[in-house]
């Protein structure tokens, strides 16, 4: 294990980011986003008042929705188990893992995720009711 240089300031080894559970949890907000483009987005557009013949365009992503619904329901429970699952090496202290605000906003968006996955998944049985 590396020990922090003369100067007190960590290694480059103790601040490194957990990035693989980052770049999850990205890639499934964004997927949760394309998944949803197609029937929520335009849905919420109209509901907030903004409309414009560009809209209905979205709606010509609908045939890639189960698609786009499987990477990222593929990459939600790979983010998931990497948060809450996986065996976590142990940390020192004044290291990035060590602080509770990394594994925090991993798991806001891994959450925000998933929610806008169901809402994409769901839209069937409650958008009628907005209509």
């Amino acid at each position: 294990m590396a020990s922090a240089p003369e100067s007190g300031h960590p290694t480059i080894a103790e601040t490194a980011k957990p990035e693989r559970a980052n770049w999850i949890a990205t890639g499934a907000l964004i997927g949760a986003g394309l998944a949803s483009a197609c029937c929520v987005v335009p849905l919420l557009l109209v509901t907030l008042g903004i409309s414009g013949a560009w809209i209905a365009n979205l709606t010509a992503l609908e045939p890639y929705k189960p698609y786009v619904t499987a990477v990222t329901l593929a990459l939600l429970g790979l983010g998931f188990w990497h948060v809450y699952f996986k065996p976590k090496p142990p940390c020192e202290d004044g290291s990035y893992c060590a602080r509770p605000q990394s594994a925090r906003t991993t798991k806001a968006v891994l959450w925000l995720g998933l929610a806008i996955v169901i809402l994409a998944l769901t839209i069937d049985w409650w958008a009628p009711w907005f209509y």
